[in-house]
């Protein structure tokens, strides 16, 4: 009889920029689960940087990492990936610290990834009418070009950044890859953790865009740095063809929850 399976030891990582007004809430939650924090300070301000101290000291749970400066969302996550790693927690739920994510749902994605450990348990977002349209029909755009680069509809969506990651094959990754940094992060990391094999378990979610939210999408040059990643994995995608084209003959491989 083979021993019983170990359950993933979960944390949040939350990159964290100038959110002040909204991440005691999102703090408050994700401990209620309960799940441990780390907090990523990208470079906030002080007074984000003081309520982000105040959450570290006030929660034994909480753990704070501060970056010397801005370096954006991608680098931010990756910081906190590596630090879950080094505290001992083989997996890691990204979530957003303006509030958008909706956090009941976490423990549906903390079961699937206890119940497929391997797995990149993903959010497949619901949006409301408080999406602006113009995000919309990028978010659109971007699915294709990812659909393209991966020869498949596996990737349902690459742009959400509510995921639970196994962490020693997206730290492996990250460690070889160097995904870009702000945010085209999510896009990037999720086709390549594809491109390397993982399972894909996309769990409907509801994302809201709160009015008095902070936003730090840059539209020109975010999209800039969108369309730059849409190339180079592009060319990605041509270097790796005859292994995606096998497993695309092989049969889709991705899980739906």
């Amino acid at each position: 009889m083979s021993a019983a399976r170990e359950a993933p030891r979960v944390c949040a990582v939350v990159p964290v920029f100038d959110h002040e007004r909204a991440i005691g809430a999102v703090v408050e939650r994700l401990l209620a689960l309960p799940l441990p924090c780390i907090l990523v300070d990208d470079g906030s301000s002080p007074a984000c940087a003081a309520v982000l101290e105040a959450l570290a000291v006030k929660h034994p749970a909480v753990t704070l990492v501060r970056r010397a400066r801005n370096g954006g969302k991608g680098a931010a996550v990756a910081d906190g990936l590596r630090a879950a790693a080094a505290a001992g927690y083989s997996h890691a739920l990204q979530v957003d610290a303006d509030g958008q994510h909706a956090l009941e749902d976490a423990p549906r994605f903390l079961a699937a990834a206890a119940a497929d450990p391997a797995a990149v348990i993903c959010g497949l977002p619901v949006f409301d009418a408080s999406m602006p349209r113009l995000r919309y029909y990028a978010r659109y755009l971007t699915h294709v070009f990812v659909w393209l680069n991966t020869l498949s509809l596996e990737v349902r969506d690459a742009m959400c950044g509510f995921r639970v990651y196994p962490l020693a094959a997206t730290l492996a990754m990250l460690a070889a890859e160097h995904p870009g940094s702000r945010m085209d992060f999510d896009i990037e990391v999720l086709v390549r953790l594809h491109w390397r094999g993982l399972r894909l378990v996309w769990l409907p979610t509801r994302v809201a865009y709160p009015a008095d939210g902070v936003s730090h999408f840059r539209m020109v040059l975010d999209n800039a740095l969108i369309t730059r990643v849409h190339a180079r994995l592009f060319l990605g995608m041509l270097a790796r063809l005859p292994r995606l084209l096998a497993r695309r003959a092989r049969g889709a491989r991705w899980s739906h929850a």
